[in-house]
């Protein structure tokens, strides 16, 4: 739980960006730096930690979750204590976890992006949420409680990707460079190595599923019709991809990166340090 919290704040400016530059339609091609340096004149240094009460909420809901019932599936499938999985059982238990978590966290992952995207709206179209308390209070009372859930397919889509991404891929990098490097399992360095291997792949394959999981959760209804702009998930992406081409599924790649291997590589860190630490007790 420690090292997802203290992952999330320290790389919450990246996570911003992210959502950002997501959201940013067929005109929008700023690069990572032009575009924070954009925020930063515009809604001062501040604006880089806007929602960070509901980054640290979705945290604790989703990544305590998932990482708990990861664990508790690996012990489960261990034929004894302590011995490594195959492949196929690291990513399928990394599926489920990633799942399950999801949907506990997915009312505060639309509070997060709510909050994230509100200042690149005009001035009379933003929420002004006064934090993630409420953010999720307000929905609940203009849209419903169902809308906690908007997007919940592709959250949960999103976070099967990444959960097997980074814990089933830091496991299996770890155990091959102990195997074949002949490194220490237990030295910082084996830590750094696969850690970074993790949020390499893991932003890779998740960063299409987080654009379309973004933009349903920031969409708002048609002025005009007053229908919501995308009936789902494959909706979104048919309209995504014909009017911004299909590169856009690759929009906030940077940032993703510049945001997931930093967080991975600490949460890793954090959890093999605590890890140390409990052993003796």
């Amino acid at each position: 739980m420690l090292r997802s919290l203290v992952g999330s704040a320290v790389t919450h400016p990246m996570d911003l960006m992210k959502v950002r530059m997501q959201l940013g339609g067929a005109g929008a091609q700023h690069g990572l730096l032009s575009a924070t340096a954009g925020v930063i004149r515009t809604e001062g240094a501040s604006g880089l930690y806007k929602g960070l009460s509901g980054s640290l909420l979705r945290q604790f809901l989703y990544s305590g979750t998932r990482f708990g019932v990861y664990d508790i599936i690996r012990e489960k499938l261990q034929t004894e204590p302590g011995t490594g999985l195959p492949l196929h059982l690291k990513v399928a238990n990394g599926l489920v976890s990633g799942a399950v978590g999801a949907v506990v966290g997915n009312p505060a992952d639309v509070a997060l992006v709510r909050m994230q995207a509100d200042g690149r709206l005009p001035a009379a179209e933003r929420r002004n949420y006064k934090g993630v308390v409420d953010s999720l209070g307000r929905i609940a009372k203009e849209e419903g409680v169902s809308t906690w859930w908007r997007g919940c397919n592709s959250t949960v889509a999103r976070a099967m990707i990444v959960t097997a991404g980074q814990l089933a891929t830091y496991d299996q990098a770890k155990e091959a460079i102990v195997s074949y490097a002949g490194s220490d399992p237990k030295h910082v360095s084996t830590h750094l190595s696969a850690s970074i291997v993790a949020g390499i792949v893991a932003s890779v394959v998740s960063n299409p599923v987080d654009v379309v999981k973004t933009r349903l959760m920031n969409m708002q209804p048609d002025p005009a019709t007053g229908q919501p702009m995308y009936r789902g998930p494959l909706d979104c992406i048919a309209k995504t991809v014909r009017s911004e081409g299909v590169l856009a599924l690759q929009k906030g790649l940077g940032a993703t990166m510049t945001r997931q291997c930093p967080y991975v590589v600490i949460m890793f860190l954090c959890q093999e340090r605590i890890k140390d630490l409990l052993t003796p007790l």
